[in-house]
């Protein structure tokens, strides 16, 4: 039995994390999850999971949930909480699946506790990546990808040596405008924005997948967790979403990894590796169905919130950091109808310029340049 911490289980990633766990009750525990303010979502996990720890963001929430439940599961709040979650005692292993910068602390917390890591929260990475992967390293801890192009990644290299890689291969759907000109796109509604034609995902995603800065993120989180330079880190088109990525090695093979498009594959395989288990309800490849597959080179004139990752990424230290909050920022305008959506590289890129580097941040430094970062963006949108 392996018992499980979800950081995030009102989420896209983490309603589907249960679901994986509730198809195979008998390998796994759900021991401890933290829902932000979603109230009605804890208490539906509750019911059907019967957790020892739940945490909740805000104290309203706190209050609503300790008065149904005292002395069943034990309710906390906060920051704290959400880090008590990670560091549950039992916890094998820590599925984060928040989104945004959130994610950065609770994840070191459970690294220094010896957690496994399932991580689907891209900003850890993006904006500590040096702290992350040597807190793993020190606390000899495994971070394993969540992110289907990541996980295809690591699949692709199991038995395979590190210095036989030529390049690796990020493909990208393109979003929901990938037929859309940069003209076309200065009145696009959110609605139409949230429209993504082969992934079911949260709000805020689906909008960095129709700017492309979902993989410019992506990139930044690959050169973390396979320690590759960005100059052996590429990214295809790829409209079908059925290759996940690709490894070139050098003798000039390459190794793929296929599916239909569903998160619950990456999710469990992270949660069983290296084992593998039958995973029901999932649609099966049948490639003579699929008949064409289509690539593409990236356009970065087009996309140009992925050059900015390329960008922030080499020169590194806090411009990653950077690149992710004012992007966080943006997004929300631009999802409470405040900016146009073309706004919103125009916002990322005046934080990314105005920026000072700091090389090799601290925790606080880290945490000081995101909070600053996101001052700077709101006063903009004033």
């Amino acid at each position: 039995m392996k018992y499980i911490s979800l950081l995030g289980a009102s989420g896209s990633i983490g309603k589907q994390t249960l679901d994986v766990i509730d198809a195979h009750r008998e390998k796994f525990r759900l021991i401890a999850l933290s829902v932000g303010k979603n109230v009605e979502a804890a208490k539906q996990a509750i019911d059907q999971f019967q957790p020892e720890l739940v945490a909740v963001a805000d104290w309203e929430s706190f209050s609503a949930l300790r008065e149904e439940y005292n002395g069943h599961v034990k309710i906390v709040a906060g920051e704290e909480g959400v880090i008590e979650v990670a560091t549950h005692p039992k916890a094998d292993i820590v599925v984060n699946a928040v989104v945004g910068s959130i994610g950065l602390l609770p994840t070191l917390k459970a690294i220094e506790a010896g957690k496994a890591i399932a991580l689907a929260n891209k900003e850890t990475l993006v904006t500590a990546g040096h702290i992350v992967t040597e807190a793993a390293m020190k606390h000899n801890v495994a971070l394993l990808p969540v992110d289907s192009e990541h996980s295809a990644i690591f699949q692709c290299l199991q038995g395979e040596q590190p210095k036989t890689i030529e390049k690796i291969i990020l493909t990208a759907s393109g979003g929901s405008f990938r037929d859309r000109t940069r003209e076309q796109l200065r009145h696009v509604t959110v609605e139409e924005a949230l429209r993504h034609p082969n992934w079911s995902m949260g709000a805020k995603i689906t909008i960095d997948s129709a700017t492309m800065m979902n993989k410019g993120l992506e990139v930044i989180e690959a050169h973390w967790l396979f320690q590759l330079p960005y100059e052996q880190i590429d990214v295809l088109l790829h409209r079908e979403s059925i290759v996940h990525s690709l490894v070139q090695f050098h003798d000039s093979s390459i190794i793929a990894q296929l599916g239909t498009p569903d998160m619950r594959v990456p999710i469990q395989y992270a949660l069983t590796y290296p084992d593998r288990l039958e995973l029901k309800g999932v649609k099966k490849l049948h490639l003579a169905e699929v008949g064409k597959l289509h690539f593409d080179a990236v356009d970065f004139d087009r996309y140009r919130c992925l050059q900015f990752a390329y960008e922030a990424g080499k020169k590194g230290g806090s411009l990653p950091t950077v690149l992710n909050a004012a992007n966080e920022e943006a997004v929300g305008a631009f999802l409470s109808g405040r900016i146009s959506f073309l706004m919103i590289e125009e916002l990322i890129e005046r934080a990314l310029a105005r920026h000072t580097i700091i090389q090799q941040p601290t925790l606080d430094d880290i945490r000081a340049v995101d909070e600053e970062t996101r001052r700077y963006i709101r006063s903009l949108l004033t």
